[in-house]
């Protein structure tokens, strides 16, 4: 048997068995039983997670299919908010764009779904998808009660020029108390590591509420080849610090 490529090797947190429904683009995993009802206290707060990228068009399966999205939003689900995951089509360092379009339209559709509290969202992003941070850093909407990220790429790399409308290490200087969770890998790729400090001293400059989840002993994209005990508690440390916000 041909090995599994890394991205699509098992994820390193069990996770129960929940409801998954599919929207278009977008996949939603619902807490059993699900809440619904007409009160907003009856109605349950979400997480939209964002795949990194840029992905090939034509890869199979799509990234709300790996191991580690499904991980994560099946295991969201099983601590009783919603889970959700969107391919955004991240393709080229010419599409955020488009991407940041895809993913307002998984937000919107999320917030609009009656079951949902449409003003207790958390966005989590991955890798290349921490480019589209600077939208929500330069003008926090208020439904968004915590941004998380997880070894993110927050600023341009050498050679890799993106759309200047989105720099997170600019944009931070305008998130004012929005919380923010980032999970740094202490094994980054040396790309991207310097986009991650560059980051953080901007947040350090200007006071941001910035919560940093460090494990040492992680690669980018630990959750399928890193198994270990730290790597465990490093992603259940960032779920409970992002269901507390979004719980507060």
């Amino acid at each position: 048997m041909t090995e599994l490529p890394e991205h699509l090797r098992p994820f390193l947190l069990d996770v129960p068995e929940v409801r998954r429904e599919r929207v278009g683009r977008v996949d939603l995993y619902w807490p059993d039983p699900v809440a619904g009802g007409e009160q907003a206290a009856d109605r349950l707060p979400a997480i939209v997670f964002v795949h990194g990228g840029p992905i090939p068009p034509d890869m199979t399966p799509t990234p709300r299919d790996w191991p580690t999205y499904v991980g994560y939003a099946g295991y969201v689900a099983g601590r009783g908010v919603v889970g959700v995951t969107v391919d955004h089509r991240l393709h080229d360092l010419e599409d955020y764009s488009q991407s940041a379009a895809d993913v307002t339209e998984a937000i919107e559709l999320v917030r609009n779904d009656p079951r949902v509290d449409g003003d207790r969202i958390a966005v989590w992003v991955f890798s290349g998808g921490g480019m589209l941070t600077a939208e929500w850093l330069s003008n926090p909407p208020s439904w968004l009660r915590c941004l998380a990220a997880t070894y993110p790429v927050l600023a341009e790399r050498p050679g890799r020029d993106a759309d200047p409308r989105y720099r997170p290490a600019e944009a931070v200087r305008s998130a004012g108390e929005l919380p923010i969770v980032l999970t740094r890998v202490g094994l980054e790729r040396p790309d991207i590591a310097p986009t991650v400090e560059a980051f953080l001293a901007a947040a350090d400059d200007c006071g941001a509420k910035v919560e940093v989840i460090d494990i040492p002993d992680a690669h980018h994209g630990f959750e399928s080849i890193d198994h270990t005990e730290s790597t465990r508690q490093g992603v259940v440390r960032a779920v409970e610090s992002v269901l507390g916000q979004l719980r507060g």
